[in-house]
């Protein structure tokens, strides 16, 4: 029992350590990027943008031990594509933004108005919806994401919504499909077991490997937003339980 406590105390301080690393790293960085970011363009802003990131992935290996592999990044297309994963917390949301650029993420508005964390998302022109209003949201999602892919960037989208605990299953949202039906873009699902150390809405970041698996692409072409839907959902689904096992 004293172990099992002094453990928890240790994984409590390192987790106090990792976000107020990550606290200061992003005053510094934010601060610096806001200055520099009118003589950038928009993969020149998301390049500066993600070193924060990066910082984000090295700091949690080192102080919480953290540490993460990539299966099938051979299935990362030259051209823009929609991304679909399973959201269980804010990592995989700092690693999808390193592999994938350029790239304009799908989030909620209310992100925008954090200070500083939300004026450097801006940064990358995302595409912010406000989720009260879920039929002009899917309406904004459908012409601003058209609007992307015709500037050659990607589409970042969690399907599911919001994160979802370990064991939790909620029903994914069909924007992602219709979108990459209306736009003729290639899905590229992923998924990944990230709750396992990093839990959702919890500060306690656990030691150990993050797995994250990208799926062939799943063409638009002659499939119906309802084939896209089920084959993206399907795989998603499935590989995200055989990684959380």
């Amino acid at each position: 029992m004293k172990t099992m406590i002094n453990s928890r105390i240790i994984l409590a301080v390192k987790s106090v350590i990792f976000h107020a690393g990550c606290n200061i790293a992003l005053l510094l960085h934010c601060c610096t990027t806001l200055l520099i970011a009118p003589l950038l363009n928009i993969r020149q802003k998301q390049y500066v943008f993600t070193r924060y990131n990066i910082f984000v992935l090295w700091w949690s290996k080192v102080i919480c031990g953290v540490h993460y592999e990539i299966e099938g990044k051979e299935n990362i297309p030259e051209g823009p594509c929609i991304i679909l994963s399973n959201h269980q917390s804010s990592w995989e949301t700092f690693l999808l933004q390193t592999l994938f650029s350029p790239l304009s993420t799908v989030l909620k508005k209310e992100l925008l108005n954090i200070p500083l964390f939300g004026w450097g998302i801006r940064l990358l022109d995302p595409i912010a919806l406000d989720r009260t209003k879920p039929l002009q949201a899917f309406k904004q999602l459908i012409t601003q994401g058209q609007h992307r892919v015709s500037d050659k960037r990607s589409v970042l989208i969690f399907p599911e919504g919001t994160r979802v605990s370990k064991g939790e299953h909620v029903k994914f949202n069909r924007g992602g499909a219709a979108l990459a039906h209306h736009s003729q873009t290639p899905i590229i699902p992923v998924a990944h077991n990230a709750g396992l150390c990093v839990p959702s809405h919890s500060f306690i970041l656990r030691p150990g490997t993050i797995t994250v698996r990208i799926g062939k692409p799943i063409y638009s072409e002659g499939r119906n937003k309802k084939e896209l839907y089920d084959e993206s959902t399907q795989w998603i689904e499935f590989n995200r339980d055989k990684l959380m096992a």
